[in-house]
């Protein structure tokens, strides 16, 4: 072996020995850098002939544990779901209140019950009156509160998941642009591991908001997908949308660099985008419409006994709540009988008709007067009055009002066979007397059949989404109103239709009371919502979604359009807390001041059975309302309890991934205080075969 050659021999060595020692420096002085990952070098021999003439520095290369970087990222993208889902979660309860408080929202329905209540022995007293106006004000002001704040939540989930996929966006940009540094530093054999440091940063952060899937380039750098497979770097950031259609639910898309600007669905599965996406399309909407269904069926059950009492003395007018119909299909199916007194300024019945729906025909103080269809209902209601009272009919709205300035209208079921529509009685049906208004159609039960026009216009649209379990869209399906008789079935054969429609995923029926509801195939659970609705019921009436509650967007904003009867809420005088009795002589006041029977009604109205529509995830039962408010209290505070232990689940998991990974991919003194004292003595071992060669050489030098 020649001198040069030892010579190169050890040169080599020493500057291995050296790049050892500056890599072992980097690891100690960042050993509480965050993210930072153990360098190593690779070195092998460099061989001529057989022999060996020196060491080759290969790489210098992270100390990287694929399995557990994937496990962290999985973590990652688990609690940021999570993570999401329980702070939601835990504000939607801090509405509600405490459910072991005696002042959570719930307890201001009881509060209206025990206004009543206490009104029953001292039906006149305008104080106890004017506590159960207030009562009332106050469980509709909550209920309008709670129901503006979840709205709230879901526009403020809206803006989040728009800021989050702008953050996702902007971390491929990076972690594609660093895949040519490392790339770069690979190929001329310089120190790429800072550029892969950073760019594992930037992935650790990407899998907070999405879950993905890393692989190595084989010319350094990663490549980036989707949990589905959809390249997002590695040859040209993605770029991901999120799509937010008014009231509809959100989705994503994305536009992959190689993918000439074909706009593809793009699915996660966790990460917070995929939590804040459940919380905006689901959880939230589903628990305001569980709030609105609540609203809804607590005032339905009071205007039940508001409409079978009266005032003293009673209303000289009465205006009845948009139903949303034409007069004929108003008054068509009714089944029962009920009677309407028009009094005297002493509460003495001067004019009774009585209404047999069943017959078609109305008695007129108990002689047998006109007959009627639904058709010319209103005219014949208007001969039997006599002139006492007239009755009109318009924008949707049934009214009474009594001739004379002193007179009133009462009206009262039978006993035996009551009125009914829809599951409301005839005054009911219409809001004649309600305690509580409306600006909306809730509880969204028209009384129409299948065979009643609908009242929509031919060609008039409306366009649905359906979406799968996870929120991703599966198509948009813009429906037309059909020309032909017009009828209610043609309309929902049209929404059912599998061309044109919903067909394919479910299918629109019409119940008993004349809801309108979807119902998903088993094969495939999809969630409807409205992404437009340009139909409209006549001139100036609702749509078909406001009509009949269609798409979470329109019934979980119903909650909040619930208040007191200007009227009452003005005069708490006009409560109706008596009850007309039509026993009574001739002459013989038929309402008494005294009469707390009213009250009472109110009173226990939380206890009167009910039907609850399904609601949010929540199905359909018959219970009161008061034991339905329990249940959904108890449901509120388990779902914040249930999303608070995910999240405690998920960040232990993370937790524990992440300090197993760092124990593989972290600093280690002790490691790094040999690597220093090997690297040492093969520095100083490498120094002295230069100086033995320098030697060597000198005394060959000298001999010539």
């Amino acid at each position: 072996m020649s001198l040069n050659t030892i010579l190169n021999v050890a040169t080599s060595g020493m500057m291995a020995a050296q790049t050892g020692l500056r890599v072992v420096s980097d690891n100690i002085a960042n050993i509480n850098t965050a993210g930072y990952v153990r360098k190593s070098i690779a070195q092998s021999n460099l061989v001529s002939n057989g022999m060996g003439v020196g060491v080759n520095i290969d790489a210098i290369k992270r100390a990287t544990d694929k399995f557990m970087a994937a496990a962290s990222l999985n973590g990652a993208a688990d609690s940021g779901r999570t993570g999401a889902i329980a702070t939601a979660m835990d504000n939607a309860q801090k509405l509600f209140g405490d459910p072991t408080s005696t002042t959570n929202y719930f307890s201001t329905l009881d509060d209206v019950y025990a206004a009543f209540s206490m009104a029953v022995d001292d039906p006149s007293s305008t104080l106890l009156r004017s506590s159960a106006v207030t009562k009332v004000e106050d469980f509709l002001s909550e209920s309008k509160r709670i129901t503006s704040s979840l709205s709230s939540q879901i526009t403020d989930t809206d803006n989040r998941i728009g800021a989050d996929v702008a953050r996702v966006n902007d971390l491929l940009k990076q972690i594609d642009a660093l895949n040519v540094d490392i790339t770069r530093a690979k190929m001329s054999g310089a120190d790429g591991t800072g550029s892969e440091n950073v760019q594992s940063g930037l992935i650790n952060e990407l899998s907070t908001y999405m879950n993905v899937q890393v692989s190595d380039r084989a010319n350094g750098g990663v490549t980036v997908r989707s949990a589905e497979g959809v390249t997002l770097a590695g040859n040209g950031p993605a770029t991901i949308t999120y799509n937010q259609s008014g009231p509809a639910n959100g989705y994503l898309t994305v536009v992959t660099a190689n993918s000439g600007g074909q706009v593809m669905p793009f699915y996660v599965s966790n990460g917070e985008i995929q939590g804040l996406l459940e919380l905006r399309n689901q959880e939230l909407p589903s628990l305001s419409d569980q709030l609105g269904e609540f609203v809804s069926r607590a005032a339905e059950e009071l205007n039940r006994a508001s409409n079978a009492a009266s005032a003293v003395p009673a209303p000289n007018r009465m205006t009845g709540k948009d139903t949303g119909l034409d007069a004929n299909t108003a008054f068509a199916n009714f089944t029962g009988k009920t009677t309407i007194a028009v009094t005297n300024g002493s509460s003495a019945i001067v004019q009774r008709v009585d209404i047999d729906f069943g017959a078609g025909t109305m008695t007129v103080n108990g002689v047998p007067g006109p007959a009627f269809t639904n058709t010319n209902f209103l005219t014949q209601l208007n001969t039997a009055l006599g002139g006492t009272a007239t009755a009109g009919f318009a924008n949707g709205e049934l009214s009474l009002s009594a001739t004379a300035a002193t007179g009133g209208v009462a009206i009262v079921d039978d006993a035996t066979t009551p009125s009914s529509k829809a599951g409301k009685g005839f005054s009911q049906f219409f809001g004649l007397n309600d305690v509580i208004r409306s600006d909306g159609y809730s509880p969204y039960e028209t009384g129409m059949v299948a065979t009643d026009p609908s009242g929509f216009t031919p060609g008039q649209t409306i366009t649905l989404r359906l979406t799968d379990t996870e929120g991703s869209r599966i198509r948009d399906v813009q429906v037309a109103i059909p020309t032909g008789t017009g009828s209610m079935q043609e309309t929902i054969d049209a929404l059912n239709s599998r061309n044109s429609g919903v067909g394919l995923y479910g299918s629109f029926s019409l119940g008993a009371k004349g809801e309108l509801s979807f119902t998903p195939n088993g094969a495939t659970p999809v969630t409807l919502s409205v992404v437009e609705d340009l139909t409209q019921r006549g001139v100036g009436g609702p749509s078909l979604s406001q009509l009949f509650g269609v798409g979470m967007s329109e019934r979980s904003t119903r909650g909040g359009l619930y208040k007191m009867d200007p009227a009452m809420e003005a005069d708490p005088s006009k409560l109706p807390f008596a009850k007309l009795d039509l026993t009574v002589a001739a002459g013989v006041p038929a309402l008494a001041v005294g009469d707390g029977r009213g009250a009472l009604a109110l009173a226990k109205a939380g206890d009167s059975i009910t039907a609850f529509a399904n609601a949010g995830d929540t199905a359909g039962s018959r219970k009161s309302v008061l034991t339905y408010g329990a249940d959904f209290s108890g449901a509120i505070a388990r779902k914040a309890d249930s999303a608070t232990s995910r999240k405690e689940a998920a960040d232990s998991v993370k937790t524990e991934v992440d300090a197993q990974r760092q124990s593989q991919e972290g600093v280690n003194l002790d490691e790094e205080l040999v690597n220093l004292t090997t690297y040492q003595q093969a520095f100083n071992a490498s120094a002295r075969l230069i100086q033995a060669t320098k030697d060597m050489f000198d005394v060959l030098t000298g001999i010539i």
